[in-house]
């Protein structure tokens, strides 16, 4: 059967089976060729954010009315090929060759052909019914470039589409296609009918390049046939035996010559790093603040109201107040900062400048195994951790995302600040600037140190690689697609990171509501004198050879892994003292704190401070990163970083108390 006859209609499976209740469509295309935006158009708010089954590789599946019939549709990662080298890749790969697949939308970029095309030719091998939407044809013209789908729906032998996934534009025409496919499909084939050579050019020579670009792996004999069939395809389409056009200089070029150059190029990165950075915490404060107040104000104050605050069931406010409801309140706090990072991050990628950023920053961040694009999450992680997760998303690499993953609690977000002014105020007043100088240097340390040491152990298949980008052309954000992108995401981290979190952290009232010593009731007992006061006190000898072997350091180190910015309010809560309005002037904790640290480290209170800002440092992000964590690469991997976070900040404050303590 030739490419250009219909096959005969696919005969409905037995009940229940993809093809008669819900076929599966995947979206398959090279970064950057609008397969998102297309997706988000497709299905609206009718999204979810999935992994692929035992994988850290994230997935977006929706549904979508395809000519009345519910479709399940999936984003499958933006891939330059289907020889698998990567998760991504083989999740990609797999999708495409799996046979629960009904059909694949295939992107065409009409801006570079050849490198869709070199796709195209490993789709076909699937033997799987295809439609082709061809995208970036705004982008084509201006490089004084068209593609005709009518020509090229003839060489490929499939339907082709014409859409602008940010203008909705073909949208329809592209459903019916499918409907289409759906019953009578066809399918791609790459069987070259000649070689051909347009004069003033070399289709090998490009061809293969595009290919190594596109990291294709194949054997020469399917690459030969491969790079034939697309020269047959770019010759007929493309340059139709005209002779090629000289190149088009267009504003993204003359622009690039500014953004790419390092004169100019790293200082706007520096410029926009520090926009991020101040989006993550200056601009998203007042945001969580107010979110803050609704919750564990006016609402907390409407459930206590509402609830009896004496008798046999006076512990119920408390569950549900300084528990749940508190849970429920970290939560939404984190939401607007979420937000604000997913859109900016967004934008940026949309507007083609994250490619640039990338090819900026890649010297720097190959020192680690990473390419560029790890500057951006790693720089919104000295902001805040969980949203320098969200930002990993912009990696092209799941392995790539993992590690940068794991290394971003390294970062030290700015809730850590507070304890850094506080003990560097009350041990070091005469140096406090420059100690927490010192930290944030320790922090970069190390992110660094823990990238080589996890590239030569977990890692190795993380390879320094030279970075391959196709940059896209600079245009105008799609607002709906972005809003609904972000929408999506942060309603996956409130289902399921915050499902842990409320869990958690009534778990940790119930362990200090419940008394183990002394005749207190339930919900009003002292901390020392509960179950959380007394796991901590077993906990304390563990921290002694770091100087600070105290139940009081224990708790407030606990606390802090829930969050890190009330382990100021826990030392307090523990020395039974007001917390101070600025940790800078600490007052009556100050004096309680240099008196506790005196009697644990044996007379070297400042090596014990230091011990101890060093553990702030390293041993745990909060439990909403945690829970994150989780959500994306799994309960494994979150507990190993886990394990790693507090083996570096064990060891690591030893030695500091013990070096301090010998020097005096």
């Amino acid at each position: 059967m030739s490419c250009h006859e219909a096959p005969a209609a696919i005969s409905p499976g037995p009940v229940g089976t993809a093809v008669l209740d819900e076929p599966r469509i995947v979206l398959v295309g090279n970064p950057n060729v609008g397969k998102s935006t297309l997706f988000n158009a497709l299905t609206g708010a009718r999204q979810r954010v999935v992994n692929a089954p035992g994988t850290t590789v994230e997935l977006q599946e929706g549904r979508w009315r395809v000519g009345g019939v519910p479709c399940r549709l999936v984003d499958l990662p933006g891939t330059y090929s289907l020889d698998a080298r990567s998760p991504d890749e083989q999740v990609a790969a797999h999708a495409v060759h799996d046979d629960s697949t009904d059909l694949v939308v295939l992107l065409v970029d009409a801006a570079g052909l050849a490198r869709s095309l070199v796709l195209a030719g490993q789709v076909a091998s699937a033997a799987r019914p295809v439609v082709v939407a061809l995208t970036m044809t705004d982008v084509a013209r201006t490089r004084g470039l068209t593609v005709p789908a009518d020509a090229l729906a003839d060489q490929l032998g499939v339907p082709v589409v014409v859409v602008d996934p940010r203008t909705g534009a073909g949208l329809d025409r592209l459903a019916s296609a499918v409907a289409l496919a759906l019953t009578h499909p066809r399918r791609l084939t790459t069987a070259p009918s000649r070689r051909v050579t347009t004069p003033g050019t070399a289709p090998d020579t490009v061809l293969e390049g595009e290919a190594a670009a596109a990291g294709t792996a194949a054997s020469d004999d399917e690459a030969e046939r491969v790079f034939a069939w697309v020269a047959d395809v770019l010759a007929a389409v493309q340059l139709g035996g005209d002779a090629p056009r000289a190149p088009v200089r267009t504003w993204s070029d003359r622009v690039d010559r500014v953004l790419l150059d390092p004169r100019a190029g790293i200082p706007v990165l520096l410029v926009v790093m520090w926009a991020l950075f101040q989006l993550a915490t200056t601009v998203a404060a007042p945001l969580i603040a107010a979110v803050d107040t609704l919750v564990n104000g006016w609402l907390a104050d409407a459930v206590r109201a509402a609830l009896p605050s004496s008798g046999p069931w006076h512990w119920l406010e408390g569950l549900l107040v300084d528990g749940a409801l508190a849970g429920v309140g970290t939560v939404l706090s984190f939401v607007p900062l979420l937000a604000l990072v997913f859109v900016a991050v967004a934008l940026l990628e949309d507007c083609g400048y994250l490619a640039r950023a990338a090819f900026v920053a890649d010297r720097a961040m190959r020192a680690i195994g990473l390419d560029g694009r790890a500057v951006l999450p790693l720089v919104v992680g000295f902001g805040c951790n969980l949203p320098a997760l969200a930002a990993t998303r912009t990696l092209p690499h799941a392995r790539q995302r993992l590690l940068t993953g794991l290394l971003i609690p390294f970062t030290s977000c700015t809730a850590r600040l507070t304890v850094y002014v506080l003990l560097a105020s009350v041990f070091f007043p005469q140096h406090a600037g420059t100690v927490i100088f010192v930290m944030y240097l320790a922090s970069a340390a190390l992110v660094v140190l823990g990238g080589l040491a996890l590239r030569r152990t977990l890692f190795r298949d993380v390879r320094r690689e030279p970075l391959v980008l196709a940059l896209p052309a600079y245009q105008r954000p799609a607002p709906r697609p972005i809003a609904l992108s972000v929408w999506v995401r942060v309603l996956a981290f409130a289902r399921k990171a915050g499902v842990i979190i409320v869990g958690t952290l009534t778990a940790v009232w119930l362990l200090m509501a419940i008394p183990v010593t002394g005749h207190h009731a339930i919900a009003d007992v002292p901390v020392q004198d509960s179950l959380y006061g007394r796991a901590a006190s077993t906990l304390a000898p563990v921290l002694a050879p770091a100087g600070f072997g105290t139940w009081e350091a224990a708790a407030a180190l606990a606390t802090g892994f829930v969050a890190k910015e009330v382990v100021v309010g826990s030392l307090a809560q523990t020395a039974a003292v007001a917390e101070p309005d600025d940790p800078a002037h600490p007052g009556d904790l100050g004096d309680r704190l240099r008196a506790t640290f005196e009697r644990s480290s044996g007379g070297h209170p400042g090596a014990a401070a230091a011990g101890f800002l060093w553990f702030v440092l390293a041993y745990s992000p909060c439990l909403a990163t945690l829970a994150e964590q989780r959500r994306m690469f799994g309960l494994r991997w979150t507990a190993l970083g886990v394990g790693v976070g507090f083996t570096v900040a064990w060891v690591g404050a030893v030695v500091v108390f013990q070096v301090g303590r010998l020097l005096g």
